[in-house]
């Protein structure tokens, strides 16, 4: 058998993230993927070459793009014999795709790759109705004009309204912020808890931007240089202003539009390869990839089982797994879906109980230091592109790594944990 080879995360780029309807309106996924892709080709000066490669996807996604990776890695200057393909895990995408080229590193198959995502939630797909697309199916099989009157003669003016896509989910209908809100009231998490860790994760943006992190790791496009939805002048008092915006009868409702990630555009890449490769290439690591863990609930037979807490899970099979404990961790880099699924997600590791009969445990995997949670910004402040997030977060957790290495002369260790729709949840862990 082959040696399982060391894999290492290179670098990143990405286009700043855009409120929805705003400065990526009119650019489509494929455009904003390729324009991420090609600054990643020039940063590490790949034009021409042939990777082991590139796999990433979106969530929100036209029938147009049924082959988005490949047609965004033909038009990013590599060279056209470098392999890609799709692959969908709502908003885990592209950290499940850096999962996939990992995977490949470490068994020699491939020794570099890119992983990435994209979404617009700006260029929401619109779908015929039914009664439209029936109408439609039985004109194409009509013969005769006397056939393509009937099926005229079905024809209701109620069919031409378009079908929308949507995230919410199939088995209860509800959204993910009708499921969050669930949760922090399962959890006791309160809105003033929920507004102090929104307020941190722009706050902890804004510092980023001021020392000049991003510098390395994204690129301007259409207009921006930065991401559009960081406020710097936002306050608890401003975040306390806001209305309910999932649970707006009940007078219990604690998830806002400042606490909660809004709809974003956006992109993200991330440079893989083996330590092999880096060497020739005399490129020094960010990081390393050491382990991943993909976990599932069921939320929807298990109502007190949240749709976000799959995270959970994972985290605990892959620190057993691992040998490692929440504290052996510098940093936490936790996917805010919404501010209030974070605290719920901390909360879990901090009970025993849920720890002993849901995680199987024999005692609470304990708590974490907050001040190294998403120091450079989480997914509210920064936004969130369905698919892209996983590789922003990859890409920018390494980079930290890189920085406490340099600064500290020691080795670093930061765990990543990234939920998503239908239950599923991510974790993984990189040193450096």
């Amino acid at each position: 058998m082959k040696t399982i080879q060391r894999v290492a995360v290179l670098g990143g780029d990405r286009i700043p993230f855009a409120r929805y309807n705003t400065a990526y309106k009119d650019f489509s996924n494929q455009q904003m993927f390729t324009q991420t892709l090609s600054q990643l080709v020039r940063r590490f000066d790949l034009q021409g070459q042939r990777l082991g490669e590139v796999v990433g996807g979106a969530v929100l996604k036209h029938a147009k793009d049924f082959n988005l990776t490949r047609e965004s890695a033909l038009g990013s200057g590599l060279s056209a014999q470098t392999p890609a393909y799709d692959l969908q895990q709502a908003c885990a995408t592209s950290i499940q795709a850096t999962v996939a080229v990992a995977n490949k590193i470490a068994l020699g198959q491939i020794e570099v790759g890119i992983a990435g995502g994209v979404d617009s939630a700006s260029d929401v797909p619109l779908a015929v109705s039914d009664g439209q697309r029936t109408l439609f199916r039985e004109l194409a099989a009509a013969r005769s004009t006397g056939a393509r009157l009937r099926a005229w003669s079905g024809f209701r003016p109620a069919m031409l309204k378009p079908k929308v896509a949507d995230v919410d989910e199939p088995r209860t209908g509800l959204s993910m912020g009708q499921h969050t809100e669930r949760m922090v009231r399962e959890w006791n998490v309160s809105r003033e808890e929920q507004d102090a860790l929104a307020l941190a994760s722009h706050r902890n943006g804004v510092a980023a931007y001021a020392r000049g992190f991003y510098r390395d790791l994204l690129t301007p496009f259409g207009g921006l240089e930065r991401d559009g939805i960081l406020r710097p002048d936002t306050s608890l008092e401003r975040l306390a202003k806001l209305a309910p915006a999932y649970d707006k009868t009940s007078g219990k409702g604690t998830l806002t539009a400042g606490n909660s990630t809004p709809l974003t555009d956006g992109a993200a890449s991330v440079l893989l390869a083996s330590e092999a490769w880096a060497a020739a290439t005399q490129r020094q690591p960010l990081a390393w990839l050491v382990d991943a863990e993909t976990a599932a609930v069921d939320f929807f037979s298990q109502p007190s089982e949240g749709l976000l807490m799959a995270p959970a899970h994972a985290v605990a099979r892959l620190l057993a797994r691992n040998q490692l404990t929440l504290a052996d961790f510098d940093y936490y880099e936790i996917h805010e879906a919404f501010a209030g699924q974070v605290l719920c997600t901390l909360k879990a590791w901090e009970s025993a109980d849920y720890c002993r009969t849901r995680l199987g445990l024999d005692a609470p995997l304990g708590s974490i230091d907050r001040a190294r949670l998403n120091i450079n910004g989480g997914s509210v402040g920064l936004g969130h592109p369905f698919a892209a997030t996983g590789a922003r977060i990859v890409a920018a957790a390494a980079k930290q790594l890189a920085e406490h290495r340099a600064a500290s002369g020691r080795s670093g260790r930061t765990l990543i944990s990234v939920c998503a729709a239908g239950g599923l949840g991510v974790a993984a862990i990189l040193e450096g």
